[in-house]
């Protein structure tokens, strides 16, 4: 029960993730908006009459800053992917064949892509000062974005990583020790023989 409820939170976490990665709002202003990945424009106060682009490979990113952001943010999303995944697996295993049932298989893979996320995003304005985002934002600068406004994308991806550090260490925090005990059968007496499991 406690591995499913660990899966569907890292799945949902993966979700949110993709999501916030695939937003073109994170920067905005009142007639154009980008994300890591996409951009979009739209006439003045007709924001549902959206043209959005993509950047297809590392070459079409405009800045090396936002290419080095974009690595980390998709490697972090891959890796917390990976886990969630591994995770979903392993809380449907049988209880035999995976037997330490409470912390996960691996809560140094959610926590890695965690700081992976959260370097990507410490990274991501310093492209504001690239002159893709000069044009989009006018004025803008590290860490500084001009008359742009700050986008769901960014705080949706700001409140992924939040949650994806915190969950590593409430897992650390739930792992109990319990006393485990080997059971023999005796075929000549029957009878049960409990004795202690030594520690290692």
């Amino acid at each position: 029960m406690v591995g499913s409820v660990w899966a569907a939170l890292g799945l949902s976490l993966t979700c949110i993730s993709a999501l916030s990665l695939i937003s073109p709002a994170w920067f905005q202003t009142t007639t154009f908006s980008f994300g890591v990945l996409t951009y979009c424009s739209w006439p003045q106060g007709n924001s549902w009459n959206q043209s959005c682009g993509t950047f297809r490979s590392l070459d079409d990113i405009p800045d090396f800053a936002w290419k080095v952001s974009a690595v980390t943010l998709l490697g972090g999303w891959l890796l917390l992917a990976f886990n969630a995944i591994l995770f979903l697996s392993w809380a449907l295993a049988p209880k035999g064949l995976c037997p330490r049932r409470g912390s996960g298989p691996m809560p140094g893979l959610q926590a890695t892509a965690a700081i992976a996320t959260i370097v990507g995003l410490l990274v991501f304005p310093i492209s504001l000062a690239s002159p893709f985002a000069k044009e989009a934002c006018l004025a803008s600068s590290v860490y500084h974005s001009g008359q742009c406004r700050l986008g769901w994308g960014y705080v949706t991806a700001i409140f992924h990583a939040v949650l994806a550090s915190l969950l590593p260490t409430f897992r650390w925090l739930h792992v109990t020790e319990v006393q485990r005990r080997t059971i023999l059968f005796s075929s000549d007496t029957d009878s049960i023989i409990l004795v202690p499991e030594m520690s290692k």
